[in-house]
């Protein structure tokens, strides 16, 4: 080797950053007994080397130009944390040609050009690793590519989204509607000005589609994954769901059933007995499930600084060892085999139960018309709950349904969408309660 220890260049230093810095700087000595030799910050690009920070490191050590890590060739591992696609994935397979081994936490890039960056580390013999992307501070990556290698995964649910679950966890326990939980997020820092990513369930498709090319070796296919927010869900129906014996999570689902995959975001009822429902405010939780080791749940932090600094230094210290041991690419990049012949399962043809919430005139035989649409399209009806409204001319009615296909169900709802005794648009939520 060159030199005694390995030597790390980072792009971006804004709040995961300096995270990464402050535990590098902070663990250093410990580190080094770990491992046998220093890990060393030799530079830090970024666009404001001025602004203070969280976290003290030599002036020489900054610079403005990306050039100036990607081109030094003492730096063996390039930290990425610039976000975004551009210009982050010319950095990432800039590295990569200059056989520079990468650790990123940007999920928007691999979801969307993954597929091209593993392929050019695959050919460059350096390593691309990512255990920030998903999660924060959970090691779930990990999990599924090592600890959990013995297994075919067969089920994956996780609330990957703290800023849905902050707002969600409000709504239930103080009874606020979605924009004063909003709100409330925003002003504690947990959401951004414009939110759109997290409450629409984009942030957390990207992490599924991660999720889903780790577990199942099916290439990212984030335009393949149904995504649903948020932003509809109401206090009424978060009673309402309560009252079945349920609360109301934003789930990431990647499911096997026999060839094909599921891939979906969406609000989701799970029963409240379940460990995942009890998961509140900015927390995460992954459920992953494989046909040995059955049933695990892992929780913890899902961002900020100092979780999702750990998950990048961990990344770190693996590449470091590897790069010691000479043995870089000793687990493959994505851990699961591409090109396994699953296919993803058209949303059309996903199954499920649901809650049905009407809207409808308080008079005789309004039920009947609803429940023999619903017949005519295959849905059969499991509970029902009416309550009358004095002085209202539209009351709630209220239907769990047992299993049915999604095409069936929004064919269905349309059709009773156009009923004159119902008023606005059916809500509907998947309901979840396979696992155990």
């Amino acid at each position: 080797m060159k030199k005694q220890g390995v030597s790390i260049g980072i792009i971006g230093l804004g709040t995961i950053g300096t995270g990464v810095a402050r535990i590098l700087l902070k663990k250093r000595g410990e580190l080094e007994a770990r491992l046998g030799f220093p890990i060393v910050i030799k530079r830090v690009a970024d666009r404001d080397i001025r602004r203070k920070r969280a976290v003290r490191l030599p002036l020489n050590v900054f610079t403005t130009s990306a050039d100036k890590v990607l081109d030094d060739p003492d730096i063996d591992i390039v930290v990425e944390l610039a976000g975004g696609i551009h210009p982050a994935k010319e950095i990432v397979l800039r590295a990569i040609k200059n056989r520079k081994h990468v650790v990123t936490a940007n999920k928007l890039l691999l979801a969307t050009a993954g597929t091209e960056i593993f392929r050019a580390a695959l050919k460059n013999r350096v390593e691309v690793w990512f255990e920030a992307a998903v999660a924060g501070g959970i090691p779930i990556i990990k999990i599924i590519r090592e600890a959990l290698a013995g297994n075919t995964v067969q089920a994956i649910y996780g609330i990957i989204n703290g800023t849905s679950n902050y707002i969600l966890t409000k709504m239930t326990d103080e009874g606020v509607d979605f924009a004063e939980a909003l709100k409330q997020a925003q002003a504690l820092g947990y959401a951004e000005a414009d939110p759109a990513l997290d409450v629409q369930g984009g942030d957390s498709a990207h992490k599924l589609a991660i999720l889903a090319s780790l577990a199942f070796g099916v290439p990212f296919s984030l335009k393949k994954i149904y995504t649903e927010g948020i932003t509809r869900i109401t206090p009424m129906d978060i009673a309402f769901a309560s009252e079945f014996g349920y609360r109301i999570k934003l789930l990431a689902i990647a499911k096997r059933t026999n060839r094909e995959i599921e891939l979906r975001v969406h609000p989701t009822m799970l029963p409240g007995e379940y460990l995942i429902s009890g998961v509140n405010g900015v927390f995460n939780a992954v459920y992953v499930e494989g046909d040995a080791v059955g049933p695990t749940l892992y929780y913890g932090k899902g961002a900020g600084d100092m979780p999702t600094g750990s998950a990048v230094v961990s990344d770190i210290v693996d590449i470091a060892r590897n790069i010691r041991a000479g043995a870089v690419n000793r687990i493959q990049g994505l851990g699961a085999p591409q090109g396994s012949g699953l296919k993803i399962k058209k949303m059309d043809n996903v199954r499920s139960c649901y809650y049905l919430r009407f809207s409808v005139m308080d008079k005789p035989g309004v039920l009947s018309r609803i429940s023999g649409i619903l017949g005519s399209h295959d849905i059969s009806i499991k509970s029902v709950i009416q309550k009358t409204r004095k002085k209202e001319k539209a009351v709630p009615l209220v239907m769990m349904t047992h299993e049915a296909r999604e095409k069936d169900m929004v064919d269905a709802l349309k059709e009773i969408n156009r009923l004159s005794v119902v008023s606005g648009r059916a809500m509907y939520i998947r309901v979840e309660s396979a696992q155990t």
